[in-house]
C-alpha cells in the first residue's frame, strides 16, 4: 500500500497587532524559530513553535487553527504520529476547513500591495493614499485533513478508528479517490477481506489503469481456489499496465503453480503403492511448470538480480528437465548470492 507522503510550504506570516509590544515580540520570535526550523528540514523542533504561536495569538483572542495545522503537519513530518494524529483529529472535529480571507491594498507611491487585517484594511479605505483595496479567500483544506489523517491512522495500524474518519470524510466528499483508496486499506487492516475486495473492484470500475489494484485484487484472488483463474487474470492486467511489475509476475508463478508441497507429499505418498496415480500427479505438475514458465523468465527478465526469480526459474527448469538452463541458473544463483555476503 501507498506510503504516507506529507508536504506543503508554510509561508512565513507577518504579525501585525495592536497589542502589546512584548507580546509581538514573543510572535515574531516563535514565528522565526518556526519557520527556521520548517525550513531546515527540523520538523520536531518547528512542530512545538507553531503550537506556541498558535497559544499566543488564542490568548489575545484570534483562534487561528491554521498554526495548529502546521504544527500537525510538522509533527507528521518528523514521524511523530501520536501527536500528529491527535492534532488532525481535533482540527476535524473541529470542522476547520483553512479557509481564510485575506486582505490586501495598494500604495499609491510604491505600487506595492500590502496584506492587512480586516481591521486595519477597513480604515485605510478612507486613507487616500491606498487604492485596489481586494479581499480573497484561500482554497479549503478540509478534503486534505481527512486524507491526512486517514493515513496517519492506517500507517500506525488503527483500521478501525481510521474507518470512523473516512466515512465521516466521504460524507461530505463521497468521490475523493484517496479516501475510497484509504477505506480499502482499512479493510484490509482490520480483516474486513470482503469488503476490501469490494473496495478494490470499485475503485476499478472508476479506473482500471490502477496496475496496482489490478495486483491487489489477485492477491486476494488467489487465495480462494474458485477464483483462481481470475486471479491469473488480474496480475496479468497488472503486468499490461505495468510491463516491468516484478511482483505480478512473481504471483502469476506461485498461483499458476499452486501447493506444490502438497502436491510431492501426494505423490511421495503414492509412489509405492499406487504408481500409476503417481505419475499421473507428476504429468499435471510437469505442465504446471511448463505453464508458469514464461511467467518466471518475465519474472527474471524484469528482476535479474532477485534471487527468488533465479531460484524459482532454475526449479521449474528442473522440473521440465532444461538441464542447460538448470547449470545457467545454478551459476546466476550462486553469483547473486556471492554478491550478498
Amino acid at each position: 500500500m501507498k506510503k504516507l507522503i506529507l508536504g506543503m510550504a508554510i509561508v512565513a506570516s507577518a504579525f501585525v497587532f495592536g497589542q502589546k509590544g512584548d507580546v509581538n515580540a514573543q510572535l515574531q520570535a516563535a514565528n522565526k524559530a518556526a519557520m527556521d526550523a520548517y525550513n531546515a528540514k527540523n520538523y520536531a523542533a518547528a512542530a512545538p513553535k507553531f503550537v506556541e504561536i498558535y497559544d499566543l495569538l488564542k490568548a489575545n483572542g484570534q483562534d487561528n487553527k491554521m498554526y495548529m495545522y502546521y504544527a500537525g503537519l510538522s509533527h507528521a513530518l518528523a514521524n511523530n504520529s501520536d501527536a500528529s494524529i491527535k492534532i488532525y483529529t481535533d482540527l476535524v472535529n473541529s470542522g476547520f476547513t483553512g479557509v481564510e480571507t485575506t486582505y490586501t491594498a495598494k500604495e499609491k507611491k510604491s505600487g506595492q500591495v500590502v496584506n492587512l487585517d480586516k481591521a486595519t484594511w477597513d480604515l485605510m479605505k478612507k486613507n487616500s493614499e491606498y487604492s485596489d483595496f481586494k479581499t480573497e479567500q484561500t482554497p479549503s483544506i478540509e478534503h486534505e485533513l481527512y486524507e491526512t489523517l486517514s493515513s496517519l491512522l492506517l500507517n500506525a495500524k488503527k483500521p478501525n478508528e481510521a474507518l470512523v474518519i473516512i466515512e465521516k470524510g466521504l460524507v461530505k466528499f463521497p468521490n475523493n479517490a484517496k479516501l475510497k483508496e484509504a477505506q480499502t486499506t482499512a479493510y484490509l487492516q482490520s480483516g474486513n477481506t470482503d469488503k476490501f475486495i469490494s473496495g478494490l473492484k470499485e475503485q476499478l470500475a472508476k479506473n482500471p489503469n490502477d496496475a496496482t489494484n489490478w495486483y491487489n485484487l489477485g492477491v486476494m484472488q488467489s487465495k480462494t481456489p474458485a477464483t483462481t483463474n481470475d486471479a491469473l487474470d488480474s496480475f496479468k492486467k497488472a503486468i499490461e499496465l505495468k510491463p516491468d511489475f516484478a511482483e505480478a509476475y512473481q504471483n502469476l508463478v506461485y498461483t499458476t503453480i499452486g501447493d506444490d508441497g502438497k502436491v510431492v507429499a501426494d505423490i511421495n505418498a503414492l509412489r509405492k503403492d499406487k504408481p500409476d496415480e503417481a505419475s499421473k500427479l507428476i504429468d499435471a505438475r510437469r505442465e504446471r511448470f511448463a505453464k508458469a514458465l514464461p511467467f518466471a523468465e518475465g519474472w527474471y527478465k524484469v528482476a535479474p538480480k532477485s534471487i527468488d526469480a533465479v531460484t524459482t526459474l532454475k526449479e521449474i527448469y528442473v522440473v521440465t528437465k532444461n538441464n542447460e538452463k538448470v547449470k545457467e541458473m545454478k551459476a546466476k544463483e550462486a553469483e547473486l548470492s556471492a554478491a550478498a555476503k
